[in-house]
């Protein structure tokens, strides 16, 4: 049956109430325990009823309230991430005040197979995986990184050019996802409330970051084999087998120096915010590297956000691929991309034939002499650079002088130049998006779940991120949440 609206309003009223039954009108709640009610009281939920309307049948048995199973969601990875749902269910029971944060009398709580069926909901597809369980037999592990801390290369040489190419034709295409609905609710009824209170920054010119986190989700790929190779005595076929998580495979961790089962998760988040607040996440597959993470991921993005404007991408070196700069300026986004120096040769310029290019991109003269900056034309996006009259390269008065343009070489001659006060100030809120996905990892202990399906990572991950807007909601209006203690709770005044 058809969920009934169950307006904000009405839950705060069952709140207060049972609370006071339950507890009497002298309750008292300990400190622990008041920013978990400011943050459920002040959040509106109601709007996942209207949302999940059309999913619903007609007819059966009287349905749970959406907002209600969803806060209780979120009560529970903000109490105990590291449990199960089956525990959490044991837990809410055992602590009734849980049970009635979360919108549920006390001899009405759901069990674990509801949870599921309203998780079910929220994800249209009709598989809970991306991919099919019947896969080919998987390939070896990736290679890891040549040097300490870095990152396992691309697969396939060329790889990123040949995707930017293909998405560039089809960016006007939007693809539905499993996961739309679920950002279309994160995106109206929180990052919304987040933008109105300021708390992302200035949205008609929008900094964002992005950056990929590997997330374990088992030891090992497990699988199964559908033949009888073995029994007729075959160790090794190529048959197909079926993986218990067809989206997972093996993955190189660059950061903890070894290999990793389970996903490549990608995270944009607002890089001007002081909370660090994430706006999008994309699953991969753990092999996956983070250039062709983010040419997905930016592309969808874009197609999705709708409350402003995105006009820079802050990325770390492993995005720092020409194709990404192009595609980034193709989209209307300025790069702010650190330079991952491959190569110590130089190479040669295309305005002059004796000016030759160093890896930092600076000019060198024929002489051999670093050219120093000189000035900055913005409207033509091109730079002067000037050798100094003793190096004796040029006959000219006050030495000879070269252009650099952004044009030529996006990658080597940004528009704003790596070495400015400017690039400077805007490049150090990049380390935003990894205190983000420190805050997911492990404060809400994203990996603690213990889930074989890709839409329960997508539900962990985006209630995750719900919470940490909450946490700021509550952050940034403390002293007026906490004015409600009296409403709430008379003793507390």
């Amino acid at each position: 049956m058809k969920p009934v609206l169950i307006p904000h309003s009405s839950y705060q009223s069952f709140l207060l109430e049972q609370l006071r039954f339950h507890y009497g009108p002298g309750i008292v709640i300990v400190n622990k325990d008041w920013p978990l009610v400011l943050k459920l009281w002040n959040t509106d939920l109601s709007y996942l009823t209207t949302l999940l309307q059309p999913v619903y049948s007609n007819q059966g048995p009287e349905s749970r309230d959406p907002a209600s199973m969803f806060r209780s969601f979120l009560l529970f990875l903000m109490t105990n991430p590291e449990k199960g749902l089956t525990e959490w269910v044991n837990e809410m029971k055992r602590t009734p005040i849980y049970a009635l944060l979360s919108g549920f009398p006390l001899d009405n709580i759901p069990g674990v197979g509801t949870f599921y069926d309203f998780f079910s909901r929220l994800w249209p597809a009709v598989d809970p995986h991306l991919k099919s369980k019947k896969q080919q037999r998987r390939k070896r592990k990736t290679k890891k990184g040549k040097k300490k801390g870095e990152k396992a290369p691309t697969t396939t040489t060329g790889r990123v050019h040949r995707l930017v190419q293909w998405m560039m034709r089809h960016s006007d295409i939007k693809s539905a996802l499993p996961s739309d609905r679920l950002f279309d609710f994160f995106q109206s009824q929180i990052v919304a409330v987040s933008a109105k209170l300021g708390l992302l920054g200035d949205l008609s010119a929008l900094s964002a970051a992005g950056d990929g986190t590997p997330i374990t989700t088992a030891a090992y790929p497990r699988s199964k084999p559908i033949c009888d190779c073995r029994a007729r005595g075959i160790a090794h076929c190529n048959h197909p087998r079926v993986y218990s998580q067809p989206d997972c495979d093996s993955g190189w961790d660059s950061a903890r120096e070894k290999y990793f089962n389970g996903y490549h998760m990608y995270m944009i988040s607002a890089a001007d915010s002081e909370h660090d607040l994430p706006l999008y996440p994309r699953l991969q597959p753990a092999s996956r590297h983070d250039a062709v993470s983010l040419v997905m991921s930016a592309v969808e993005f874009k197609q999705r956000f709708t409350l402003g404007t995105v006009d820079k991408m802050l990325l770390d070196a492993a995005h720092d691929a020409e194709s990404i700069y192009l595609l980034l300026e193709h989209q209307g986004m300025e790069p702010f991309i650190d330079l991952n120096i491959r190569s110590k040769k130089n190479i040669q310029s295309k305005g002059s034939s004796d000016i030759k290019i160093s890896p930092e991109g600076i000019p060198i003269c024929p002489n051999g002499n670093w050219m120093r900056p000189n000035g900055t034309d913005r409207k033509l996006h091109r730079r002067k650079w000037r050798c100094s009259p003793h190096c004796g390269c040029s006959s000219a008065k006050y030495g000879r002088t070269f252009y650099t343009k952004t044009s030529d070489d996006p990658r080597l001659f940004p528009k704003t130049p790596r070495d400015s006060d400017k690039w400077k100030l805007i490049y150090k809120r990049r380390t935003s998006i990894e205190r983000s996905n420190k805050r997911e990892k492990i404060d809400y202990k994203l990996e603690s779940g213990r889930h074989r399906s890709t839409m329960m990572w997508y539900m962990r991950i985006y209630a995750i991120m719900i919470c940490q807007h909450m946490d700021a909601w509550y952050v940034s209006q403390k002293e007026e949440w906490d004015s409600l203690k009296r409403t709430i709770c008379p003793s507390a005044a």
